[in-house]
């Protein structure tokens, strides 16, 4: 019988906004994004893991003008700086749209088209304030509670303009009933509570378009309007499939199945830009639906995380404490780009709550979980290995238990444990499971003591035994953490004669390393770092 196709997993980040350089939320968010993609390939989902830049607005045209280019100049040359930096921290994204892309532009256009004739965009005067910074309008009300304050601390501007407006009360009660209903749309809990709380007040319909400034995607029609930065960017969720009208952008169909009944779609997002992901984008899909336009279900899930903090401050270019690419890069060549992942993977502020950037919690985790963990268990066994069986992969004699531990069941209750954690998008969870494998081990070693037993002749039968069961306990432990510390987990599955590039959903059982097979020592795959050494030196040019 045919193989049955595998469950598609459709995974987003946000697109970056380019009048900004690459810096730690981007990197956070690619990061977290890329190792839920990483695990469920290896799942064996067909995954289909999407990023990329949002180039239109106000202050992108603005600062292009600034410098004396063309906003498109200044789109190209910050993409460029987005594409490099996440390649620089390992982001395996299968696509990266750009907003100013004629596969973009075009289906956009036809949203345009669609909801206008539909009537859920029409044209009306708005009078309130403005925010700038967010190139958003905001009510009276909102504005008294920012106390007239822009989201970039500037203050709010008064402002009368013609717009195309979205008929989002026509669609409210609709979203706030389906978060109700699927507590796991929005996440985490208290982001839920945050959007539920507005969607409680009274509902406004929402300005997207704009006549004070042309840098975006004009209107079909009356092009003195372009389209809002923030409907513009949602939409690239469904124009990097060719969802709206694939013919138009010169794309086939072969993406359509990454959005459809079968399976997840996530976006991982920032809090800041929670209400558009929660609200407005829930709205325009029914939109689309009810224009005929879309059969798309809604995401399964919104993850808006919180942010980072620096030595226990706020991050800000006054302050000159900003993690920019220049600093990660510092960090990834001092420790690793396994290390800036795992350290960000397990300590980041997915939660509700900030999450600090202190260089002696990056030392203390570094060495707790890499250096001394994973690393210290992969070189002792692999040591023993090369020392005690000439580098020949021992036999375990078909009995992976020895008192305590039955490892099969061990390693199948974590494999377990550590899947349902990341289906609940508990990443940090999940990676620590694959810790927890390696720490087993560790103390299966200093329990059963091979080292020892390997004096006397006669236990190296028992020194064979014990060492299969940590080697191929460390196979399925490397498994588990190669989303967070993908170049050690290769390094080490290939020291133990495992071809990382073959990995699959079955790699996981039980049996994977084959006795006699080679098996090398190499480097320390986290060598330990001194906790008195200062922070690394950050270059001044970056990236």
């Amino acid at each position: 019988m045919p193989t049955p196709p595998a469950t598609p997993y459709y995974i987003t980040t946000p697109i970056y906004y380019v009048n900004d350089q690459p810096h730690i939320g981007h990197c956070y968010t690619t990061i977290v994004a890329d190792a839920v993609a990483r695990f469920m390939r290896l799942a064996g989902h067909d995954v289909f893991f999407l990023t990329g830049t949002d180039e239109h607005g106000q202050k992108v045209e603005k600062s292009a003008a600034s410098r004396g280019i063309t906003p498109q100049e200044l789109a190209d040359e910050n993409a460029r700086h987005f594409v490099t930096a996440l390649g620089y921290v390992g982001a395996t994204n299968d696509d990266f749209i750009r907003t100013t892309e004629p596969r973009h532009e075009k289906q956009v256009q036809r949203v345009l088209s669609t909801l206008i004739e539909s009537g859920d965009f029409y044209l009306d005067t708005f009078e309130g304030w403005y925010d700038e910074g967010q190139e958003e309008y905001v009510t009276e009300n909102q504005a008294r509670e920012r106390d007239f304050t822009a989201f970039n601390g500037k203050p709010l501007v008064k402002a009368t303009e013609e717009n195309y407006f979205f008929r989002l009360t026509k669609y409210w009660d609709r979203v706030r009933e389906w978060i109700e209903a699927h507590p796991e749309f929005v996440q985490p809990d208290a982001r839920r509570n945050e959007v539920l709380g507005r969607l409680r007040d009274e509902s406004r319909d929402v300005p997207i378009s704009r006549t004070n400034f042309t840098w975006g995607i004009p209107v079909p029609g009356n092009e003195k309007h372009v389209t809002y930065v923030w409907i513009d960017a949602l939409l690239n969720y469904m124009t990097a499939l060719g969802l709206v009208d694939a013919e138009a952008a010169d794309m086939d169909a072969s993406r359509h199945h990454y959005w459809n009944a079968s399976g997840p779609v996530v976006h991982f997002i920032g809090k800041e830009i929670l209400w558009f992901h929660a609200v407005i984008w829930p709205a325009l899909i029914m939109a689309l639906r009810d224009a005929g336009r879309t059969d798309l279900h809604l995401p399964d899930a919104v993850y808006a995380h919180s942010f980072w903090i620096r030595e226990g401050q706020k991050m800000s270019k006054t302050l000159g404490n900003f993690i920019d690419l220049a600093t990660i890069e510092a960090y990834c060549e001092n420790f690793s780009r396994d290390a800036l992942r795992w350290f960000l993977l397990t300590q980041g502020p997915l939660g509700a709550t900030d999450a600090d950037f202190s260089h002696s919690r990056f030392v203390e985790v570094y060495n707790a979980d890499l250096a001394n963990g994973f690393g210290n268990a992969a070189s002792r066994v692999t040591n023993m290995i090369v020392k005690y069986f000439d580098g020949q992969c021992p036999d375990d004699r078909g009995d992976p238990t020895n008192g305590d531990y039955n490892w099969p069941e061990i390693t199948g209750k974590m494999i377990a444990t550590a899947t349902g954690q990341m289906e609940q998008l508990d990443v940090a969870g999940a990676l620590r499971s694959g810790l927890e494998l390696s720490n087993r081990v560790d103390q299966y070693i200093n329990d059963t003591k091979p080292f020892k037993l390997a004096k006397d002749p006669d236990g190296m039968p028992e020194v064979g035994r014990i060492l299969y069961h940590c080697v191929e306990t460390l196979r399925i432990a490397a498994i588990l953490m190669l989303p967070a510390i993908p170049d050690a987990s290769q390094e080490f599955l290939t020291r133990i004669g495992i071809d990382p590039t073959s990995l699959s959903s079955s790699s996981l059982t039980w049996g994977g390393v084959q006795p006699g097979a080679a098996i090398t020592k190499g480097e320390g795959l986290f060598p330990r770092a001194d906790v008195d050494a200062p922070p690394p030196e950050v270059s001044a040019s970056g990236s």
